[in-house]
């Protein structure tokens, strides 16, 4: 396995992500001669990639648009609260 220093490596990150992407080969990154990381290529799925939108298989039944019960059952639409959820200062200001 190669060995590149951590202040090389800094300096040539991109360089090295791409030479270890291009030939599969790990490096190992030092500090000081000590093994601080190692770069290794990504492990080779074997599921297909999903892309962002698609399903999976699923299937859509029904109305996924309207809502889900009727406006009478919501408790919102049934009448005013007791309450003025809008008072009117009793003092008008100049």
């Amino acid at each position: 396995m190669d060995e590149i220093s951590i202040s090389k490596f800094k300096a040539t990150c991109l360089a090295v992500l791409e030479r270890v992407r291009r030939t599969g080969q790990p490096i190992r990154v030092t500090r000081f001669g000590k093994p601080v990381a190692e770069i290794v290529p990504p492990a080779e799925s074997s599921r297909p990639k999903r892309r962002l939108g698609t399903l999976g298989g699923g299937r859509i039944i029904g109305d996924i648009v309207g809502p889900i019960g009727d406006e009478s059952d919501w408790e919102a639409a049934q009448e005013a609260p007791p309450w003025d959820p809008f008072p009117k200062d009793s003092e008008e200001k100049e």
